[in-house]
């Protein structure tokens, strides 16, 4: 019977191998008794703000949250838009949403699938405040590209860091290059919490003391609220749990990053499918995602090898309903992108014999028609 390789395993003894860390981690929360930011989430803040290359980190809730607030701690907020990009998780333009600002979408560059930084300029209006980019499947955007516009029209840039941990752009550590970075430790990420956690990173003192006091309703100091902030705070079991995991991001990223490259090695002679290019070679690798025009027989031929794949994502944002009401302009090139792309399995726990039985089972799928696009970064 042939091995079933998932697209992912969180449970014990799977794919994080970290299950002793973790679970002294709960253990020694549990034993202090103090639950919520305490010196779990302080010590947390200090190491990954230093891991990220970043002088400050703020714990909070989720990877949603740290945009939200972020924008909300930037005074953006009705009337207001944001420009971002189509092809991402929906949360990101929800953050907007919330603090009652309009997603704004510029298309996506067609090799790389981030941000295309000549849509963002033409996105450019009288009401735009900031510019969010998505470092997408744990690829950075253009980012000096994306400066170079932000600058002439004075805007600041808030990073979608939530699958880049680690990443860097042009050597530059993502979260780090504009006013600040969101990241995500939703269970599934590259550093992962055993539920919903996130972090804001930041270079400015003034912007990650407003998070922190908009993370905890608004307060100054217990019971005195000076602004309607909200409940978002990083607990200390998930802060614990993501410091146990931090020391070995280092390790994990790099054998991402050699799957990576055997699969690119493996998948050149496949004529069925064309990997998103690696564009910057600070690249992650949340996701490994490959483009084909036979993507649904793809699936279902590999699901009948064993093979579990998941589609990132397969609605632009701006055709989701929720976002009906912001009268969205329409993608195309990320709308074809929604329905050709297909999330290989990718994580640590993966061996090198596993990447080679999902290539031998890609070689032996037979479309009726396929056409292979480019694996190269141009523009």
């Amino acid at each position: 019977m042939a091995t079933r390789i998932p697209f992912l395993s969180l449970a014990p003894g799977g794919d994080r191998r970290d299950d002793e860390a973790i679970r002294a981690a709960i253990d020694r929360v549990v034993a202090s008794g103090w639950f919520v930011l305490g010196p779990e989430v302080e010590a947390f803040e200090s190491e990954f703000a230093s891991a990220m290359g970043a002088r400050y980190a703020v714990g909070v809730g989720s990877g949603t949250d740290a945009l939200a607030l972020t924008l909300r701690g930037l005074d953006i907020g009705d009337g207001d838009e944001v420009i971002t990009a189509p092809l991402s998780a929906a949360y990101t333009a929800l953050a907007v949403m919330i603090v009652g600002a309009r997603p704004t979408f510029a298309d996506v560059d067609p090799i790389r699938l981030t941000i295309d930084p000549d849509q963002i300029e033409a996105a450019i209006g009288p009401r735009t405040r900031a510019i969010l980019p998505v470092h997408l499947y744990g690829q950075a955007a253009d980012m000096e590209r994306i400066e170079q516009i932000a600058s002439r029209h004075h805007l600041p840039i808030v990073e979608d860091c939530c699958q880049a941990h680690c990443a860097t752009a042009a050597g530059r550590p993502v979260g780090t290059i504009g006013v600040a970075g969101a990241f995500s430790f939703y269970p599934t990420k590259n550093l992962g919490a055993l539920g919903d956690g996130g972090a804001v990173v930041t270079g400015d003192r003034a912007l990650a003391d407003r998070i922190k006091r908009l993370r905890n309703g608004g307060q100054t100091d217990r019971y005195h609220h000076e602004s309607a902030g909200v409940n978002s705070r990083l607990d200390e079991i998930q802060a614990a749990i993501v410091r146990a995991g931090l020391p070995r991001l280092g390790e994990w990223t790099g054998r991402r990053r050699a799957l990576a490259a055997r699969y690119r090695h493996e998948l050149r002679s496949i004529d069925v499918v064309a990997p998103v290019p690696e564009c910057d070679a600070g690249h992650v690798y949340h996701l490994f995602v490959v483009r084909t025009r036979e993507r649904r027989a793809l699936q279902t031929s590999l699901d009948g090898h064993g093979i579990e794949t998941l589609i990132h994502y397969p609605v632009p944002i701006p055709r989701q309903p929720a976002l009906a009401r912001v009268n969205p302009s329409d993608c195309p090139v990320a709308a074809r992108a929604c329905d050709e792309v297909l999330s290989l399995p990718l994580h640590p726990g993966l061996s090198d014999d596993n990447i080679d039985t999902v290539v031998a089972a890609m070689a032996r799928f037979r479309p009726e028609a396929a056409s292979k696009g480019r694996d190269e970064c141009v523009h």
